[in-house]
Order: structure tokens, then C-alpha cells, then sequence
């Protein structure tokens, strides 16, 4: 607490009198109770159904964004997509269009010099020059097809890669539901927990609304085993109160690089003033 001074005057003599008042600016230290949680708990499964073929991570291993946990038999898929492959990577027909377009290319303009010369009619003329722009619209369907089987091979490799299950945060495999063999739909293959950093859930009182702010840095202490003391920062203060309680929530993020501090434990979080 701050004391505050006020002046009052007796008898035209001054006289300082010394009252206890908090100031509304400050806050004083205090330590609540909190419970560390995983920052984000996510179950992973399969955009489409198929039968497992294998399961790469077990309860307790740690896994990366993006790194293969498991994956669906996909035999099919990947002849598929060996099959659009090599339609996209073939380009004998559009070799051969460009070889017919430019004989008749060559063959038209010495048809015109015969034309000019009157060596041979119109209607030859007229026949060479139709015979060059059917090639031309024959090249460009060929290249219009290559263009299709390119794109078709793109959606082969995106079916293929829906058979393949990647984790979407960095964590570690709390739970493998499914083993190899068995048929996926709608269920989850693993759960997976965040635990860096963490999240610390805190409730207070009422009365502490507006001792808490965002950004504002706090003491986390978990209770043994685990001990120690790590600094934390407060990320979200609830703007509703429980009106049935009279509490309102407080979250702080704990960073956990080195996974030292286990999820589920309960601590003492010291707020103090900065």
C-alpha cells in the first residue's frame, strides 16, 4: 500500500494527517493459484477414409509440424499418379505437330510464289494454306492436351497426398487411438499436445479485477517435483466476470524450450508490480 497525505487546517494551523489509501494506478504483489496446462491439444486423423498401412509415432514421442505420423495403403493413388506422370512428361505428339506446322509453313510459301508466278491455281493455294492452319489448331490441341495431363497429374499427387497423415503442430503423441489394419473414417489416429510453450490458467477474485493487464510478467513456480521458478507473460484477461463466482480467468504463456516443465501440474503464479 501507498499512504497518501491530506492537509486540514485547525484553527489556522496546518496539520498533516497520514491516511492509507491504495492508489488506483498501482497494483500490489500478489500469488494465486494456477493450474499449467498444454498450450493446444490436437487430434489427428485422416481427410478420407482408407485402411491404415502404418502408424510412425508412439505415446511419448516428440513430433515437428509437418512430419509423417502415419499413413493409408495407397497402392492405387500412386499408379495413378505414375500413370498421369508420364502422359504429362510425354511430348512425342507435340514434337510431331510442330514438324507437320512448319512443312506446311514452308510448302505454303512456295505455293504463293507459284500463285504470284501463275504456275499453279487458287484453289491449290487455298488448299495448302487450310492444310497449315488445321496443323496450327493441331499443335495447340496438343499442347492444350499436355496442359490437361499436367493438371491432372497435380490432382493424382494431391489424392496420393491425402493418404498421408502429418502432424500440424510440434508436440508430443499423448495417445495413439488406431493401430495398422485398421479402417479410418471419422476417428483420430493420435492426440497430440503443444508443450512449448505452455499455457498457465489462473482464477481470482473479483476484487483483483484491474491488477492484471496484458503483457504484464509474473512469477510461475509448479509445485514439486518439478520446482523452480520461470517467468511467464499474461496473455489474456478474461472481460467477463462469473457472476455465480465472482471470478474471472487470467492465462499466462510459459515458455518450455527444453520440456523441463510437465503439463498438468499445478504451481503458485507471484504477480508482481512492475
Amino acid at each position: 500500500m501507498r499512504w497518501t497525505k491530506k492537509l486540514f487546517f485547525w484553527g489556522g494551523l496546518g496539520v498533516f494527517l497520514c491516511l492509507c489509501r491504495p492508489f488506483a494506478e498501482a497494483a500490489d504483489p500478489f500469488v494465486a493459484d494456477g493450474l499449467i496446462e498444454p498450450h493446444q491439444i490436437v487430434e489427428i486423423g485422416s481427410s478420407v477414409p482408407g485402411i491404415l498401412e502404418t502408424v510412425d509415432a508412439e505415446r511419448g514421442d516428440s513430433v515437428k509440424t509437418g512430419q509423417v505420423v502415419a499413413s493409408l495403403q495407397s497402392g492405387v493413388e500412386k499408379a495413378t499418379l505414375a500413370l498421369a506422370r508420364a502422359r504429362a512428361e510425354l511430348e512425342s505428339e507435340i514434337r510431331q505437330r510442330r514438324e507437320q506446322l512448319a512443312f506446311l509453313t514452308r510448302k505454303q510459301k512456295r505455293f504463293k510464289q507459284l500463285y504470284e508466278s501463275k504456275a499453279v491455281p487458287y484453289e491449290k493455294l487455298d488448299e495448302v494454306e487450310t492444310d497449315r492452319i488445321l496443323a496450327e489448331q493441331a499443335l495447340q490441341q496438343a499442347i492444350e492436351s499436355q496442359q490437361i495431363a499436367v493438371l491432372e497429374m497435380k490432382r493424382a499427387a494431391a489424392l496420393l497426398e491425402q493418404r498421408t497423415i502429418k502432424s500440424t503442430i510440434n508436440g508430443v503423441v499423448v495417445e495413439r487411438f488406431m493401430s495398422p489394419g485398421e479402417y479410418v473414417e471419422d476417428r483420430p489416429v493420435l492426440k497430440i499436445a503443444q508443450v512449448d510453450p505452455l499455457n498457465v490458467e489462473v482464477i481470482l477474485g473479483v476484487e483483483l479485477l484491474g491488477s492484471v493487464r496484458e503483457e504484464m510478467k509474473a512469477r510461475v513456480m509448479p509445485q514439486e517435483p518439478v520446482g523452480g521458478s520461470y517467468l511467464a507473460t499474461v496473455t489474456v484477461v478474461d472481460k467477463v466476470v462469473d457472476a455465480a463466482s465472482g471470478t474471472f480467468g487470467v492465462r499466462l504463456e510459459l515458455p518450455n524450450p527444453s520440456q523441463r516443465i510437465s503439463a498438468g501440474v499445478k504451481c503458485r503464479v507471484d504477480f508482481a508490480p512492475e
